[in-house]
């Protein structure tokens, strides 16, 4: 059997997603393997593989009971022998398990690292061939990573241990390069294939929010949300328990999970929640890793994460089947306070010295900085999310809340002078809001306590309201402008670069989002259709059938429902329609040793369902189906793929062909950048984006003045060769635009070309 047949077998695909094969490979060729994939890419696939083809065990470390029994439940449902020694088993079960490992019943074993030292491990270890021992959350295993495990150092000291050096691989979905050089070292790969698929789920929408009723804004949601599967994460217990109480008393079925509960509690309520009996769960970050629900269609937090890596990880528990699903954080300057008290009663290692525990602490105080600033950052969230681990992004993804924001931009220089000389009046002693309420001139009593009142700057910013200097506070901290200390009382300091904008050299601009009349809590714009939104009325009939008998079958054999077949492969049944087992095996995830158990009682509710003559159920072309599904049939089917345009971009060549005129405004200028780009592979530009980048880079702005917006051009704008000038409306109006000399077009005519 080689990898192709195996994946077919067992897992049901014909082709491999990007990168599997590739490591894979490596793996098959005898190499050390780590692979950074995010949530939902396929990790498992590039170890399970190989296990089924190299001769001896595959030993597999994971961190967590759950991910263990839900990898094994999988396997054993594909027709692959696996087991997992962990301490939900009894010393007898245990013994039985790696005797028959022994045997070479099992092809697959799962441990927990603490597991690695006991004595009858150690002594079964030296007994069998141990082909590939597998690191999986390899995050754990570094000092730097957000979850550090001190019991993941132990897996390093077991295989040392070892006769023989197995093949080693480590996989994980969230790691820096810091993490990723750590596992790297830790571990002791040799020479190994490193593969970092990229971090972006193009299928998540991502929004931070500020709402004043954060559990009003969870209630609206669910109610808009009232068919759908999400997890809502809350920081503390105490959180949790109030959320739990009021999302139950508003008659939304709802079960929660933290630490405080008791391990049957737990057990039973994360059973309800995986197998589709109850639709939400309210948890604290203890609930979730190694949870492959793949149907989840959101994941609120309810409160801030304390770093990206946490945030980022818990958000990816949505949408793992592919499907459009909504990643929403509430914030509010509270979380901050709150998880920089988690932070401070965390218990620290008593293993390291004080030099790296206080490394340690400098990095989670960054983290924490660089979490706060995603939900303060105006920019695009996702590249945001992108940028911070590495992968650099420019482009905007019109999927977050940020990019589906009008937002009003002003150039704040001048007041942020002004703050800049209240911090350095106030001598650094005092946070942002005893600085914020000194600018705006506030009464409180606290404030009259310090005796602000008599410095030069109290009440200096009084017009713009305290609310709007926070705003710009926050916005100078993005910027590096300010700092806050890391101690409970996050005193304001400046910086070095503070100076920069005294001298000239360095502008403010704020971007606030222009106010729009209430609306509905959910605004994601979709990142693409879900599979199911192209069934036509009775092809939604039929998947909710088809989605029955899963159920049924699911709590006939005692196991979550997604691991009988995902709504993936329903959708596919749908579309297809099978009518014979060979029909049936060309469904996507239909493996044969699943159609051995399931096959039969699918194709006999198909063919109740039609009497045995196929119909349409879906709306367009098969082709233009097959473009949304992608191709999922045998591999002697030509590929039918869609061609995606990339963003916009102009060669060198074309470049020099632009015809340059003494003036455009950016429409026109947009017009002619467009007639030179490759029109079947490149999308167009737009005068709103060419606007846009001149405003992020402080050239540019709109403002209101008499209650209207006008436009402004910066000095920097009139050096770059910008100006305004009069136009008249088809209204009969005169009002003033931007208009762009060749030295303008010229600039931005460069900010499009890609070099080959």
């Amino acid at each position: 059997m080689n990898k192709h047949q195996a994946l077919k077998k067992y897992f049901g695909y014909d082709t491999f997603r990007e990168g599997q094969e590739k490591i894979i490979d490596a793996i098959l060729e005898g190499r050390d393997a780590l692979g950074i994939m995010p949530t939902g890419a396929g990790k498992s696939l590039c170890y399970q593989i190989p296990a089924l083809l190299l001769p001896g065990i595959t030993l597999v470390i994971s961190p967590l009971i759950s991910l263990m029994k839900d990898q094994v439940q999988s396997l054993n449902q594909a027709g692959i022998h696996a087991a997992y020694i962990n301490s939900s088993l009894t010393e007898n079960q245990i013994t039985k398990a790696l005797q028959f490992a022994a045997e070479g019943r099992y092809k697959i074993i799962y441990a927990a690292p603490e597991r690695l030292e006991t004595y009858e491990f150690l002594n079964f270890a030296a007994q069998v061939e141990i082909s590939m021992l597998t690191v999986d959350e390899a995050h754990c295993i570094s000092q730097w990573g957000q979850d550090f495990r001190p019991s993941y150092l132990k897996i390093v000291q077991f295989f040392k241990q070892l006769k023989t050096r197995p093949i080693v691989s480590a996989f994980t979905a969230t790691a820096t390069e810091n993490v990723r050089e750590d596992i790297s070292c830790v571990l002791g790969l040799k020479e190994p294939e490193v593969l970092v698929t990229g971090f972006d789920r193009k299928n998540l929408s991502f929004a931070v929010e500020t709402p004043k009723n954060k559990a009003g804004y969870v209630l609206d949601y669910l109610k808009e949300h009232a068919e759908e599967s999400g997890i809502i994460y809350c920081s503390t217990r105490k959180n949790v328990e109030q959320l739990y109480e009021k999302i139950a008393a508003a008659g939304v079925s709802v079960t929660k999970y933290h630490a405080g509960l008791t391990n049957e509690e737990r057990r039973l309520n994360q059973e309800d929640f995986v197998y589709d009996k109850i639709p939400v769960m309210v948890a604290t970050n203890a609930f979730g890793m190694g949870i492959d629900k793949s149907n989840v269609r959101f994941v609120i937090h309810y409160n801030m994460p304390q770093n990206l890596e946490n945030y980022y990880q818990e958000a990816g528990r949505a949408g793992r089947d592919g499907e459009p699903s909504e990643c929403n954080l509430l914030y509010s300057a509270q979380d901050v306070m709150i998880a920089q008290y988690l932070l401070e009663s965390k218990e620290e290692n008593p293993e390291l010295a004080e030099e790296e525990l206080e490394a340690l602490r400098e990095r989670d105080a960054e983290r924490l900085r660089s979490m706060n600033y995603y939900c303060l950052t105006t920019n695009c969230l996702r590249r945001y999310i992108l940028n911070y681990f590495g992968e650099q992004s420019t482009e905007r993804c019109e999927n977050c809340s940020n990019c589906r924001k009008e937002f009003v931009i002003a150039d704040m220089t001048s007041e942020a002078e002004t703050i800049i000389s209240c911090v350095r009046e106030l001598r650094g002693r005092y946070g942002i809001n005893v600085v914020a309420g000194t600018l705006a001139g506030d009464d409180r009593a606290k404030l009259r306590e310090y005796g602000v009142s008599s410095y030069k700057s109290f009440g200096s910013l009084k017009t713009l309201g305290e609310q709007k200097i926070k705003r710009l506070i926050n916005q100078m901290l993005v910027d590096g402008f300010l700092v806050s200390t890391r101690d409970k009382y996050a005193l304001l300091k400046l910086t070095d670069k503070a100076d920069e904008i005294l001298q000239g050299t360095q502008k403010i601009i704020l971007k606030e989002p222009k106010e729009e009349p209430k609306h509905s809590v959910s605004q994601s714009s979709s990142a693409g259709k879900r599979k199911s939104d192209i069934l036509n009325s009775k092809g939604l009939e039929f998947f909710e059938r088809l989605r029955t008998l899963r159920t049924e079958i699911a709590r006939q054999e005692g196991m979550p429902p997604y691991i009988i077949f995902s709504d993936k492969t329903l959708v596919d049944m749908c579309i297809r329609l099978p009518l014979t087992k060979e029909e049936m095996l060309a469904v996507s995830g239909v493996g044969e040793n699943k159609f051995v158990k399931y096959g039969e009682r699918f194709l006999e509710e198909i063919k109740q369902y039609t009497g045995g003559t196929k119909e349409k159920l879906y709306f367009g072309t098969f082709e233009e189906v097959e473009q949304l599904c992608g191709d999922t049939g045998k591999k002697k089917r030509k590929e039918r793929k869609r061609v995606e345009k990339s963003s916009f971009s102009i060669t060198r060549e074309q470049a020099e062909k632009f015809p340059y005129a003494d003036q455009y405004l950016a429409p026109e200028l947009a017009e002619k950048l467009n007639e030179l780009r490759e029109e079947e592979l490149i999308k167009k530009t737009s005068g709103a984006e060419i606007f846009r980048r001149v405003q992020e880079l402080g050239l540019a702005g709109e403002r209101y003045e008499n209650g209207r917006r006008q436009r402004y051009v910066t000095e920097a704008g009139k050096e770059a060769g910008l100006w305004l000038g009069s136009r008249i409306s088809k209204a009969g109006t005169e009002y003033q635009d931007i208009y762009y000399g060749r030295k303008a077009q010229r600039m931005v005519a460069e900010w499009f070309v890609k070099e080959i």
